[in-house]
């Protein structure tokens, strides 16, 4: 099957080619590094990671002396200790650990999980996974900018609840949750919920200190950040118990075995340390290109919708825009064509052409979920990208919709 699967690719590359051009906006799913993340990498694979940071000798004490300042670096930016720290390979490992491992770990008979109905899959799907134990998951709803209910919210949270999970910034549209509010009205109704964010979207966009907000459990994603894929971490508060989802050879940590990606770590931890140190300036620069790219399509093209709030209350680096008689499918090929890549939805959903969650959460119909790219910015992006970009959506939202049944009904 593979070896079938790869000659179709290489044919689809040869006859692709390679544009004039190319902008990456797909880092919603993978992409773009930051050089000094790299370069740290680089210098971690050839010299200091290359022993296993549980084995005493030069080389495993070395390691582990890498560990232990990426986990410095990154708790000195998110507001907890270094031992607060698991690792894991990804932000999806991580938000599974917190929920199953959670759920694993109860010693009270709570069952009840409350979530938005816009978080990523890899919130709901272990939520939902759950059901079959006796836990009950309920999904507040959001308004149509996205925006969590919180009169609901404070409805459904009580004694029985174990868990109260969102993400301070969506990875799909966007919007930036009022998190101090909502932590409130969690902890007034039932101070011992355990409050999980899943801030792989939020960390060097929206400022985040775990320790003032009171979280108990938090996920994050080195290529969210910039830095390389294969690195995810949960913070776990101090009197949280969690049990180990998967079990195997114990290295430095209880709730994750294996050996740690000592690279990848001192990779995600200096792509935290550029973007967390510059976040300002980084995050104003993006929300400039950001708002020049919005006004730009939405006064340029009919039919185009945007998914999300604008201004301050969107993450800067985030687009996401519906065309109307334009399949999203259809439009990242035509993209990709012209040396601009999209995303149609998130990766969750893409292979398999369901609409995306999040869209039908906040009201868009079938043909608009269907219609929606995904865009988002790096630090590094001009724009010269922007124009560029900008110039070949209208002339291929254009070209699909000359050629679109639904046009001509």
């Amino acid at each position: 099957m593979y070896s079938d699967i790869h000659r179709s690719v290489e044919d689809l590359l040869k006859a692709h080619g390679k544009p004039e051009k190319e902008v990456y906006f797909d880092l919603e799913n993978s992409g773009l590094i930051l050089p000094e993340a790299l370069e740290a990498m680089v210098k971690a694979y050839s010299e200091i990671g290359i022993g296993h940071p549980s084995i005493t000798h030069r080389r495993g004490w070395e390691s582990y002396e890498a560990l232990y300042k990426s986990s410095s670096t990154i708790a000195r930016f998110i507001g907890c200790k270094p031992e607060n720290i698991v690792y894991t390979h990804s932000g999806t490992e991580a938000n599974n650990l917190a929920i199953l491992g959670l759920a694993k770990g109860l010693k009270s008979g709570k069952r009840k999980i409350a979530v938005s109905s816009i978080e990523h899959l890899s919130v709901i799907f272990p939520a939902e996974s759950l059901q079959q134990y006796g836990f009950k998951v309920v999904k507040i709803p959001v308004d149509s900018e996205g925006f969590l209910n919180l009169d609901i919210l404070e409805k459904v949270v009580d004694k029985e609840t174990l868990m109260v999970s969102i993400a301070p910034v969506n990875h799909e549209i966007g919007v930036i949750q009022c998190m101090d509010a909502i932590v409130d009205i969690v902890r007034d109704r039932c101070e011992d919920v355990v409050i999980h964010i899943d801030a792989c979207d939020t960390l060097g966009r929206v400022a985040v200190d775990l320790g003032k907000l009171g979280i108990d459990l938090a996920s994050f994603s080195s290529h969210k950040v910039y830095g390389p894929k294969g690195v995810g971490i949960l913070y776990v508060k101090d009197g949280i118990q969690l049990e180990p989802i998967i079990h195997g050879q114990l290295s430095t940590q209880k709730l994750w075995p294996g050996v740690e990606n000592i690279p990848g770590i001192v990779g995600f931890a200096k792509a935290v340390e550029v973007l967390c140190s510059a976040m300002d300036a980084y995050a104003q620069n993006m929300a400039r290109l950001r708002d020049k790219l919005i006004d730009n399509i939405m006064g340029g093209v009919d039919g185009a919708i945007l998914n999300g709030p604008r201004g301050s209350k969107r993450s800067p680096d985030n687009i996401n825009i519906s065309f109307l008689h334009c399949e999203g499918e259809a439009l990242t090929v035509e993209l990709s064509l012209r040396g601009v890549y999209v995303s149609s939805g998130s990766a969750c959903t893409s292979r398999v052409l369901e609409p995306s969650h999040v869209l039908l959460a906040i009201g868009r119909r079938f043909e608009e979920a269907h219609g929606s790219i995904l865009m988002k910015l790096h630090p590094m992006h001009t724009d010269s990208d922007i124009e560029y970009a900008l110039k070949h959506i209208i002339e291929a939202v254009s070209r699909i919709r000359s050629i679109s049944p639904s046009m001509h009904v």
